[in-house]
Order: C-alpha cells, then structure tokens, then sequence
C-alpha cells in the first residue's frame, strides 16, 4: 500500500470567521460571505478650489497629500490650475493605525521645495462608518486652514469614511501598504482585475480545388499545394496527385482564430519547382468577418475565389490584371466545438463557442481567496529576502486577479469572486505568484513573475451548500526536487440552482456534439490547442495590468504534455493501482480454489450452484452486491478536496537526473554526454516495453492462428473439438455444463495437478507471426 504524503504537505481544514461573524443571510454580507471583513479608512479626494497662486508667476501646480502617521499618499498634480480636480480615493488598513487624526493638506509643486498652501485635519473618533449597500457618502466642502489653524484662501472637496473591502472605491483605491510603491504604471500592476478569454473559434477551411493555374515552365508537370496563413499558424495541403494546371485537393485545414477578427486569411497556391523552392502562382485573402458561422454539422456553400498575382513592371510591382486564376474552397466558423485552450484532464469550461448553443447555468460557484503563510522570499530587496504576492483563478472565460500585497510572507487579500457553473465536471485552478514588475524592476529587462504554486478543485468532488475551508500546501517541483512555497488558505462554495438539472450533465457527453460527429484527430486537437494558448496569453498580456504571458502558461498546464521519466513512472503506478483490485479478486479466486479457507470455499459452492440453478438471479445478486459495497464505503467518504499527492506523482522520489532531465528545454540544451546517457536510458526502457508489446501481439496472433491453417495439425484438433463441442452441448442442458465446468474450476487441490492445464499447453504451442520478423 502507498504510504501518505508527509504531513506538511497535506490539506488542513480551518475555522476562519467569514463574513464578520455574521449570519450569511446578511444583506450587507451577503456578497462578501466567504472573507474575513477587512475594515479600512477611506479618504476620496475629489477636488478644490480657489486655490491662491504661491509661485513668483503667479501660478498654482496643486496636488493633496494623505497623512495618517508613517503612511502616506499623495494625488498627482496639475499645473497651472487653482481648481484642480482628481477624484482619487485612498485606503488605510485600520491594522495598521499609527495615528488618531488624520491629515490632508494640499501643496503646490515646486522645483526646490513644494509650498504648503493649506490643510484639514479629522479625527478618527469621528468619522462615519459605511456599509454597503448604503449609498456612497457625499463628498463636501472644508475650508483649508494654515499651520496655526486660521481659515485661509481655498476649499477642498472630500469624503472620509470607516468601511471594508466590500466597498465600492476599494480596488481603484491607493493603499497604504503600497507606500512604497510608485509610479503609475507600477500601481497599475498591483490592483485587483477581472480579464475576460478571447472568444476563440475553429477555422475550417476545405480546399477543394483550382483552375486555370499559369505556371511559368509550361515543359513540366506543376507540383502544386496551398499554403494558408492565419496570424503566426500556417498549414499547408498535400501535393495535388492529379499534377495539372487545374489540381485537386478536398483537404481540411483547421486554425483557431478570435474576435475581433483582426487578421485576414492570407491563401497562396504554391509550386514546387524544386526540393528547396517554391513558386506562388496566386493568392488572395479572406477577412474572417466575411465568413460563415456554421453551428452544427451540416455543410456550409462552396464559393469560388480569384487568385491575384503581382508582377514586376518597370522596377514596380503591379497588379496583373490579365490573371483569371481560382481556387475552390469551403469556408467556415465552427461554432459547435468547444476550443480546447487548457489541458483536457484541468478543463473549467465545456461548452460550443456560439453562444446559441448554450445552456442555463446549473450553478453558481464563489471562492473566497483569504490569505496565504509561510510564504517563501522569491527575490532580493536591499539586501533581504522578499515577496510580492498576488493570486490569479481561473474557471471558464473569467481569470480574476488579486491586488499584490507588498513585501510579506503572510499577505491578506480577503478578496472574493463569483462564477456561473454549466457543468459540474470542471476544475477551477487557482495560483499564487511573486509581482516582479514593481520598483522599476521591469524596466531591468526580462523580468518574470515567479510562479509560487497552484491549487486545483473539482467541483464534482465538493457537495452542494457547504462552505469548504481549507489550507492548501503550494508545491512546486524544482531541478532540485519537491518544495512547499507557503500554503494559501481558501473559501469554496458550490450551490446548485436546480439538483435535477446537475444530475442530468451526467447523462449528457462531456464535449458538444460535433466533438463526436467529426471529431478532430489527437494531433489536430494537440497543435489547434497550442495555438489557442498562445492568443490567450497573447491577448490578457495587452490588458491593463497585463496578465504576463508566463503567468497564463503556467494556469493552463502549456508543456504538460512533454516526456518525463517521473511522470511515466507515475501513471505505470496509476495503471498497476487500477488493475490491483483484480489481482487481489484473482488471488482470492485461487485462495477459493485451492481450499485456503474450506468454509469459504463450501460457501462459494452454495452460492455458485444456486446461481446456476436460479440463472435469473446472477444480474440481482451482482447489482446488490455493488450497491452494498457502495453503502458499505459511504463512511470512509472523503470529506476534504482532493489536493496534489507528492507520493501519487513521484515527485518527492524522482532521480535529480530525472529532474533535469524534465526541466530540460526542447530541443534539448544539456551537453552530449548528458544527452547520450539519457538516450540509451530511453532505449533501454522503450525495449523492454518492445518486449511486453510483443508478447501482447504473439497472444493475440496465437488465437487467429486456430483457424488459419499455419499448423494444419492444430488448426485439425481446434476444428474437431469444437463440433464435439458443438454437439455435446446442444444434446446436454446448459445448467449441467454449467455446474460440471464450476465444480471442475473449484476441485480440491488432491484433484490437480502442478502442471499447466492442456488447454494451455495447446495455446502456448501454436504458431505467431514473431517468424517473420526480422
């Protein structure tokens, strides 16, 4: 029996008080019932003015300053303007309250030394507290004081109130444990986000045929084929077989294309006037807004394309006009196929690209992103180690981002977030990851977020209406073997609009149904969802904050699918696990057979001869059977998610070279010696495996043998026992063959012999085709 994972790598169950404490019907919590409640001081600057001019021009470069104690924040300024506005809004962690009254003072930039124009003081006893969904509080105006505390020249218009991270204002706000962070861009990259996946299609483009192709050397037969280019994918045809100026193809090509549709279909048809050269003899192109969305299997009109040629007159390149070249083509947006961008094993969404053909949410799926500990230091700062973490999950179309917490091994994001369920079996993947992009790092060049760990949840493992909260280990497998970066504490909750609507998805296939009427081969579905990866991460990488190519890669498993010694080791396991459970039912047979336990074995006779007996009993008997065995297990249901098992992926028993050898890049970057032992490693598994096939296919070739005549005195007997056989049993009843042949199987050991069986004996001896080879 595997042993279990060491326990610091284990899912611990927590108690964490959500919601405040409150009840979860709670209309002010009803949103945030997943979260501990974090309360915080806001302050929103909205505007000020007749601001006095403090400059020898006489101008005004005005902009607010945020003090509470050691933290502090400032808007940015204008120049030239006495009645500025900004309209910003600030948070302080009560937490982190170092002070009693609180500080807006409003300044005009200066080359030297910024000058004090005037400020406002509040006191923290005083200020209001807002629930949502209360309204907003209503800025208002306070007349600026000087620093003896008489009324000068200028107004300030602002809003101060007690509230938590339910609020509106709260992932906009300035926070002030990003005090030290600055600079716009790098705020940017540490606010809480919402991104959407591109709405990705499969292009199906059916080239069919052309005509009238001119090609410059008449003498010879034209090796043609059409090369299409989508973006960064490019497919091309066969060569035609019917080699003439009017060749035929009837291929398929298939690419993966998203709205908005930016770029053209760009088709050449090409000729090969030798092994290294192609010559174009026509292209054209297709915007893909022109094109037919198809939403089930039937087909789409053909349409005739004209091919242009460009030639070269007088230094310039010029449309030919006299060109009347085509090419024959079926053209369409497949709508009914989901496109696959994430592993098939960790899919969070299922359902056909065309939005028709979709059906009602069966759910709603909330996840509460607490807070992470022990977190590891993944840079260095001033000397000292240091992390800047942030949380990304994604569950169908929806990737959500928390805000980075600056510089802590034990952030807080309490952040909560909320998605619609269509289908039970899905994974939500949830990952932690070190903000890089901060204090100008990024303008150091290359600069990666550092992957922390992932977590990832079955939604049909987990029971509709509770709340799971748990502590998940992040572990990552490194060069130099499996390691815990910190554990990430997590709120789930799965609720079911309708229990008859979820038990019908599992009646229903798991992928639409044109998966299953012109279901696309293993290698197109591996290369259309490679392409689909790369415009994801493509695209969320434009967004503000971008969500970083690596980031993307890393939540939807891209490499997953490459040779490693360790996972292999791990699936043979997985396989010798699943078949244990008929070796052990085998091992009792024989222990039944050879009267191990003699009243056991008489028990078995019984049942056996009652079966026989009463054949309409053998069906109940199994389906009771099974449905006790169910019962039975029901108090050894598990009771927690399950969670990455170190022991189950041979992660904390891998080899170092193994290892290396699974980091390694491809092609490979390691020095020939490495990469010969490695090879003759693989040569030596791959012929043990060459041998096990073999024997799979001398069995198989021994039982066509019986009647091929290879042997004709094997293939002699076969023939005569079986009508024998044939005889024997149409004269005798079935229950009395039945009965002998069960008795037979079950005779005490005094009746056999240690001897193979003659049935056996003559199997092993007929003739395979391992004769031929060479």
């Amino acid at each position: 029996m595997q042993r279990p994972p060491p326990e610091d790598f284990l899912l611990k169950e927590t108690k964490p008080r959500l919601g405040g404490g409150k009840v979860s019907g709670d209309r002010a919590t009803s949103t945030y019932d997943l979260v501990e409640q974090m309360h915080y001081l806001y302050v929103r600057v909205v505007k000020a003015k007749e601001l006095p001019a403090k400059d020898v021009t006489g101008s005004c470069d005005p902009y607010v300053e945020v003090k509470l104690g050691n933290y502090k924040g400032t808007t940015r300024h204008f120049e030239k303007k006495t009645n500025p506005e900004w309209n910003q809004v600030f948070a302080f962690s009560k937490d982190r309250l170092q002070a009693s009254m609180l500080e807006v003072t409003v300044k005009d930039k200066d080359f030297v030394k910024d000058d004090f124009i005037g400020r406002v003081w509040f006191d923290l006893n005083e200020i209001p507290k807002r629930v949502p969904p209360d309204s907003p509080l209503a800025p208002q105006w306070y007349r600026l004081e000087d620093r003896k505390g008489d009324k000068v020249k200028g107004e300030l218009m602002l809003a101060v109130w007690m509230g938590t991270q339910a609020d509106e204002a709260f992932p906009e706000a300035w926070h002030s444990d990003a005090a030290t962070v600055g600079g716009s861009d790098a705020l940017a990259n540490i606010r809480s986000k919402v991104y959407l996946s591109p709405k990705l299609w499969y292009l199906r483009v059916n080239v069919i045929e052309a005509q009238d192709l001119q090609v410059i050397d008449k003498g010879r037969y034209p090796e043609v084929f059409v090369k299409a280019i989508l973006g960064n994918q490019a497919l091309r045809t066969r060569i035609s077989h019917n080699r003439s100026i009017s060749p035929m193809w009837n291929e398929d090509l298939m690419f993966v294309a998203a709205e908005q549709f930016e770029e053209p279909l760009i088709l050449s048809v090409e000729d090969r006037v030798a092994p290294n050269k192609d010559e174009v003899l026509g292209r054209c192109a297709i915007p893909l807004q022109l094109v037919e969305r198809r939403l089930d299997h039937r087909p789409v009109n053909t349409r005739w394309f004209n091919l242009e040629r460009h030639i070269v007159v007088e230094g310039e390149k010029k449309k030919d006009t006299k060109f009347s070249s085509r090419i024959h083509m079926r053209i369409c947006l497949e709508g009914g196929y989901h496109v696959l961008d994430e592993s098939a094993h960790y899919s969070s969404d299922l359902r056909p690209t065309a939005k028709q053909l979709w059906k009602s949410a069966i759910g709603v799926l909330k996840v509460g992103i607490l807070n992470a500990h022990g977190l590891m230091p993944m840079k260095t700062k001033d000397g000292r180690g240091t992390t800047d973490a942030y949380c990304v999950a994604k569950y169908g179309q929806k990737w959500v981002r928390t805000r980075t917490i600056i510089d802590s091994f034990a952030p807080k994001w309490n952040e909560q977030y909320t998605w619609e369920v269509f289908d039970p079996c899905t994974v939500i993947t949830i990952g932690v990851f070190d903000n890089c992009h901060l204090h100008g790092s990024d303008k150091a060049g290359g600069a990666k977020d550092a992957k922390i760990g992932k977590v990832r949840i079955r939604l049909s493992t987990l029971e509709t209406g509770r709340v799971y909260t748990h502590s998940y280990p992040l572990l990552v497998l490194h060069p130099s073997g499996v390691k815990k970066m910190g554990e990430i504490h997590l709120a789930v909750k799965f609720t079911s609009s309708s229990l008859l609507n979820m038990m019908n998805m599992y009646s229903q296939p798991l992928l639409p149904k044109m998966h299953y009427i012109h279901p696309l081969t293993v290698s197109q579905l591996d290369s259309l969802r490679h392409q689909a990866t790369q415009i994801v991460s493509m695209r969320l990488s434009r967004a503000e904050p971008p969500l970083r190519k690596e980031v993307v890669e890393y939540m939807l498993d891209v490499g997953s699918h490459m040779w490693s010694m360790r996972r292999s080791k791990a699936n043979f396991f997985r396989i010798m696990g699943v078949l244990s459970g008929l070796i052990a039912v085998g091992k009792w047979f024989d222990q039944i057979c050879n009267w191990k336990n003699p009243i056991t074995t008489i028990l078995i006779h019984v049942l056996f001869i009652i079966l026989v007996m009463y054949p309409e009993l053998i069906l109940p008997t199994i389906f009771l059977y099974l449905f006790l065995i169910g019962i039975w297990y029901y108090r050894w249901k598990p009771k927690h998610p399950p969670h990455m098992d170190t022991r189950l992926s041979h992660a904390d028993s891998a080899h170092p070279d193994e290892l290396d050898e699974e980091f390694d890049t491809f092609p490979t970057s390691r020095p020939n010696d490495i990469v010969r032992m490695r090879y003759d490693r693989l040569r030596s598994i791959a012929g043990r495996i060459q041998t096990v096939v073999g024997d799979l296919a001398n069995q198989g070739e021994r039982l066509q043998s019986l009647l091929s005549w290879r042997d004709p005195r094997a293939t002699s007997l076969f023939v005569i026992f079986c009508l024998v056989a044939a005889i024997v049993l149409y004269v005798t009843p079935f229950q009395v063959v039945a009965l002998l042949s069960g008795i037979y199987v079950l005779r005490h050991p005094r009746f056999r012999r240690k001897l193979p069986s003659v049935p056996l004996n003559f199997f092993r001896r007929l003739p395979a085709k391992i004769d031929y080879m060479l």
